[in-house]
């Protein structure tokens, strides 16, 4: 994995603004709409040329492929990411219920459970806004989750190799040195429906010995693989009532063990990990602090770790890493611009962020990156704009590290 030898480095996290004609293919293909597969894949392959080469134009030093190859069929979509998997898994089936119509879970000293997305402490509490179309507060469209009804085991091989392809096509022609693609995590994968095993830790270990095929895949193609896990944040706020930490925490390590299991083998300085606290555009006052998550971050078997650090209710705790030791041979990519506004961040607020954490963990450890995926959360318009302070900001604070 690359490190900001002579500058800082740039990188996002993964999703990118889908380009309308390739939103309108997959809307057609979901609905069974698509006769010409031919002409669907031509689609996919050039909006991932455009993505790849308009990422290095903004000076973008380890561009992505926007994510484009999971399927996302409207603007507005926080889900893509995970959901995709559903179409990637075999003994699976799709459910009746959307997760936020499930029903109510409450936990017990001892013992954690996770609730319906619908009754997450933050929606409960904001129950008023949550519920206000006008207020801004939406993930886009809900599907009924899939259910877990036999013996879990992959069955992408052939789009993940189509994606791999059509981004090792993208990075040769816009003469890219390295790229990343996402995968989702055993922890957030394994949150759906589950009748076939006999416990949660059963079916955990299933989504890691599934998803390891994917994993195996991207790394194996040259490609750095991120492992997308909102989960080891994000269930703080879906266990009610509120746990204590270090039973939390005991949860949490179950999810990072199966993650640890999935990747085992594989080179870890090929890996990145990608936390966030489920980044969807609601007030957040139940989120976990990061100075209780941390150690279970860098539990995760990686070389480099991805969190927000841009929004206004994370962007404090730079200051962890005044008290916590990063590893000598791990990278931070800190959020330094934020999807959670429209407001597009100064290029010289993101050079003092960059330097914030290139101060206390050393210039070369730090790649700039954004809080979370900037495709289906804010305007298109506004994402490239991000992304373009985003890479001047990274240059102002090079001139200052590297004189």
């Amino acid at each position: 994995m690359r490190t900001s030898q002579d500058h800082i480095l740039t990188s996002h996290v993964g999703s990118l603004p889908r380009p309308d004609a390739l939103i309108e293919a997959n809307r057609a293909r979901d609905a069974g709409e698509a006769a010409n597969p031919g002409a669907f894949e031509a689609t996919l392959s050039a909006a991932v040329m455009d993505v790849v080469r308009y990422q290095r134009e903004l000076g973008i030093d380890v561009p992505g492929d926007g994510e484009f190859g999971k399927s996302m069929a409207q603007r507005v979509n926080y889900g893509s990411w995970w959901r995709y998997s559903w179409q990637r898994l075999a003994g699976i089936e799709p459910g009746e219920q959307t997760l936020y119509e499930m029903a109510p879970q409450r936990s017990v000293p001892g013992h954690i459970v996770l609730t319906s997305f619908g009754d997450r402490r933050d929606r409960t509490r904001f129950a008023a806004a949550y519920n206000d179309p006008d207020s801004g507060i939406t993930t886009g469209p809900r599907p009924p989750a899939p259910v877990c009804v036999g013996p879990l085991s992959y069955a992408g091989h052939d789009m993940i190799r189509h994606d791999i392809a059509n981004f090792k096509s993208a990075l040769a022609a816009s003469g890219v040195e390295e790229g990343f693609m996402t995968a989702v995590a055993p922890g957030s994968c394994s949150r759906i429906g589950n009748r076939y095993y006999k416990s949660e830790e059963e079916f955990l270990y299933a989504c890691a010995e599934a998803m390891r095929e994917e994993y195996k895949a991207i790394v194996e193609a040259g490609i750095v693989l991120q492992l997308d896990d909102p989960a080891i944040a994000e269930n703080w706020d879906m266990i009610n009532p509120e746990p204590r930490v270090e039973d939390y925490n005991k949860f949490s390590r179950v999810r990072v063990d199966a993650l640890n299991h999935a990747i085992r083998g594989l080179p870890k300085d090929r890996i990145r990990f990608h936390l966030c606290w489920g980044s969807w555009h609601g007030p957040h006052v139940t989120d976990i602090a990061m100075r209780d998550i941390v150690e279970v971050m860098l539990a995760v078997d990686v070389q480099a770790y991805s969190f927000e650090a841009g929004n206004v209710r994370h962007e404090h705790e730079w200051k962890v890493w005044q008290e916590v030791k990063l590893p000598d041979d791990k990278l931070i990519l800190p959020g330094v611009v934020s999807h959670a506004t429209n407001v597009v961040e100064h290029p010289e607020l993101v050079a003092e962020r960059i330097m914030r954490f290139a101060n206390l963990v050393g210039r070369e450890r730090v790649i700039a990156s954004t809080d979370c995926g900037l495709g289906g959360r804010i305007h298109p318009q506004i994402a490239w704009a991000k992304l373009e302070a985003l890479a001047r900001g990274a240059a102002l604070a090079s001139k200052q590290l590297w004189p």
